[in-house]
């Protein structure tokens, strides 16, 4: 069943003879680095540079639509405008690079192992801050009219291109700007564009070249980041979360020394099915009926270099700064596996955690049980198996594989 709906369709036959430029991507993205510069009165050539290669690869897509297009390049014109914001604030205010992120915590793990759900039940904590949606997009100083401005435009236009281009997303990853959101949103570069846009083998294949020095500058940015969100407000712990920080743990640990990396785990059979779904209900706004086979290949390739990387790093991490989560044992009683992690990271569990567990536990009204199979996207469970047999040695001393879940999470 298609993922493209009807009113895409429509208006991407409707709007294509007005979508200019398609026929020259470097045109395009130069006349938009320039609007941005010009915006903010700086510059960064190098980055202007990176997310150059992000938009070109995008647009190498071949069934990449007119509104996909349009899309992927204010994707990416955002993420430089926010960057360079960021960055003015730095040379304005030298003081914010003073401030300090300490003890972090990092949540990861294989996509749809209740990653979210962690990170909503950590950040929950009067402790700790979880970096909302719309301040990553929009990352500045506390200015609450400017705050509720962006919050209310976030939230338009995240309602609106769910309604009409992804429908399913909100069953299976709402989005809210004043929720926690994925901190990926503060770094220029990662696995995470090819998810969102398409196989993108020709940035894939640059972005496994970078040096170690790049990849850490990507987690500076995102130190930066936080330090700005940071600055003039009450400091609290950072709990931080992507999947995908399971591939960058070593990197994460050089940027940020005294982190925490809180693992959720899952049979790799039993999410890599919900991943595909995910990503092909992602692609859809993007792509003319993405395929399912083309997804299959992507996740299978991500999935399995992330963790295996994630297995390397922990043989030179400091056992302390590691904190399993298995995923049976958090749905069959959050009440006691919750503070369990709250001890683990050195945090409070207080009577009024306690109260509000079950709220923020609760899915969001409205949304419906995410259904999906792995064999719509080439995969067959002897296959997932055998490419994660290194991680299921890990999880079958973590986790048990054959329960069923008490709760979907």
């Amino acid at each position: 069943m298609s993922r493209t709906t009807r009113a895409s369709k429509v208006l991407n036959t409707v709007f294509a003879p007005a979508v200019r430029g398609r026929d020259d991507p470097a045109g395009a993205w130069a006349k938009a680095v320039a609007e941005v510069e010009k915006d903010a009165g700086i510059q960064d050539p190098e980055l202007a540079d990176g997310l150059g290669r992000v938009f070109a690869s995008i647009s190498e897509e071949p069934r990449l639509t007119p509104l996909g297009w349009m899309f992927s390049l204010s994707v990416v014109k955002d993420r430089y405008t926010n960057r360079l914001r960021i960055k003015k604030l730095l040379a304005e205010r030298p003081e914010i690079a003073a401030e300090q992120i300490t003890n972090p915590v990092f949540v990861l793990g294989l996509p749809r192992t209740a990653t979210t759900l962690t990170h909503k039940v950590l950040a929950a904590s009067p402790d700790h801050r979880g970096p909302l949606a719309w301040e990553m997009s929009n990352t500045g100083l506390e200015d609450p009219a400017a705050a509720k401005r962006a919050i209310k435009k976030f939230d338009q236009n995240a309602q609106i291109f769910t309604k009409v281009f992804a429908p399913s997303l909100k069953d299976i990853h709402p989005i809210s700007a004043k929720d926690p959101e994925e901190s990926l949103l503060l770094m220029p570069h990662g696995t995470f564009w090819p998810l969102f846009h398409g196989s993108m083998p020709s940035y894939r294949e640059w972005y496994a070249q970078r040096s170690a020095a790049e990849l850490a500058g990507d987690y500076e940015c995102l130190k930066q980041g936080l330090q700005v969100l940071q600055h003039g407000r009450a400091p609290k712990r950072w709990i931080v979360k992507y999947p995908a920080h399971l591939n960058d743990m070593t990197v994460i640990k050089e940027v940020f020394p005294d982190a925490t990396f809180v693992w959720t785990h899952r049979d790799p059979a039993t999410v890599v099915g919900s991943a595909c779904s995910l990503v092909e209900t992602l692609w859809a706004p993007y792509q003319t009926d993405p395929d399912p086979l083309e997804v299959g290949e992507l996740i299978m390739d991500s999935m399995v270099t992330w963790v295996n990387n994630a297995l390397e790093s922990r043989l030179t991490l400091p056992p302390s700064s590691i904190v399993d989560v298995p995923y049976h044992a958090l749905s069959a009683d959050p009440h006691t596996e919750v503070p369990r992690v709250y001890s683990a990271i050195g945090a409070r569990w207080t009577a009024s955690d306690e109260a509000q567990l079950d709220r923020v536990l609760a899915r969001p009204a409205g949304t419906r049980r995410h259904e999906y199979d792995m064999r719509r996207y080439g995969l067959q469970p002897e296959q997932v198996e055998e490419k994660f047999a290194g991680y299921l040695r890990l999880l079958n001393t973590i986790d048990t594989l054959d329960a069923k879940p008490k709760a979907e999470m």
